[in-house]
């Protein structure tokens, strides 16, 4: 039985930060909501592409991706500058955060290109694929899954035009992002979708605070925790950024109707050991501080010992998406790239499983 609660913090950092933060804004609406923190995302994302000096580094394109419905979403690929445009290299799709709700192709500039440059000079040449899915509340469940599938297909589809290389794809994701990250391999380590079986296998897949079971199955997780009380929903039910009344909003605006538990694009955190047996080199990053700590925890565990090369990682005492503080106010938030890079190249190296399940924590 496991017990994570030791993670909880909060930690000094977070304590000394968290005290010169402005109140948050009370009554804004939905739409309100939405515009301010993607104002905000995209000047933080364009005033880190000049402080970091990553814009003259990257080879920026921008892609439209038809959809299944007729319709059609944004991308945006990085490339190492000195790379030729004509030479194939790895692809990482990254799928962004923001409760389905927040997220636009200028606020993953900085996030990408950080990750490009990174690898490039680890000798690691990546190309990273910013996928823009559709957000609520104007398009429900299972559009966001669908629109990653969908850009996964096109990535193959168009290998050449892109110049990557088909066989090694990873694909990560941040909460919302990994969320859809989680279910889109599982699908094809499983085979029950037959288009996605039908591609080069994934590489691996990153796992940043990843949301990975439906809300209301959460007790089926939980009684694997050696006390209901020491659970993450319990102890950071009113955690800072992500307490349980505003993940509950983000998950609401899905518009799911009539959710079932084996649903694995809903829960991919509640596959079967026998489903898992398979999946590519997978890493995580969990926040301490989180409603969804145990999910990230407890499915790495399940992965660890059904065979899978998995490195977990967990933040302690941080809450959900500190990241957006920077490492000036958040040292942390400098582990959090690598180890986005460090899952990156963790999947490109084939590695072994150890079948031992370890955390690494600060």
């Amino acid at each position: 039985m496991a017990d994570f609660s030791q993670y909880t913090g909060p930690s000094k950092e977070w304590i000394a930060l968290e005290a010169t933060l402005p109140a948050a804004p009370d009554n804004l609406s939905l739409e309100e909501l939405r515009n301010t923190a993607n104002k905000g995302r995209d000047e933080a994302a364009a005033k880190a592409m000049v402080d970091e000096g990553l814009k003259p580094k990257v080879t920026i394109k921008d892609y439209t991706i038809p959809t299944r419905d007729g319709s059609s979403i944004e991308a945006r690929s990085f490339r190492p500058i000195a790379i030729p445009d004509s030479q194939p290299i790895p692809i990482y799709i990254h799928l962004h955060g923001g409760g389905f709700l927040f997220g636009t192709p200028n606020s993953e500039d900085a996030h990408c290109s950080r990750t490009v440059v990174t690898l490039a000079e680890s000798k690691l040449p990546v190309m990273v694929v910013n996928v823009n899915y559709r957000h609520t509340p104007e398009h429900k469940y299972p559009t966001a899954w669908n629109d990653a599938e969908d850009a996964f297909h096109w990535i193959h589809e168009h290998i050449s035009e892109i110049c990557g290389d088909g066989e090694k794809i990873v694909i990560g994701g941040i909460s919302a992002g990994a969320w859809l990250t989680g279910s889109l391999v599982l699908a094809q380590n499983t085979g029950k979708d037959a288009q996605l079986a039908s591609r080069p296998k994934v590489r691996g897949q990153v796992l940043m605070i990843p949301c990975l079971v439906y809300p209301g199955f959460h007790e089926l997780q939980v009684k694997e925790l050696s006390d209901p009380s020491v659970s993450s929903y319990v102890t950071n039910a009113n955690a800072p950024i992500l307490p349980l009344n505003r993940m509950d909003l983000f998950t609401g605006l899905l518009g799911v109707k009539d959710p079932k538990v084996d649903d694995r694009r809903l829960s991919p955190g509640l596959a079967t050991a026998e489903e898992v047996k398979g999946l590519p080199p997978s890493t995580f990053g969990v926040s301490g501080c989180d409603p969804l700590r145990d999910e990230g925890l407890l499915y790495g565990k399940l992965l660890t010992e059904n065979g899978v090369p998995t490195k977990v990682n967990v933040f302690s005492g941080l809450p959900h998406g500190f990241r957006r503080y920077g490492i000036d106010k958040i040292p942390a938030c400098k582990r959090w790239d690598e180890v986005i890079c460090e899952g990156i190249q963790f999947a490109l190296s084939d590695p072994v499983a150890t079948g031992k399940f370890e955390i690494m924590s600060d």
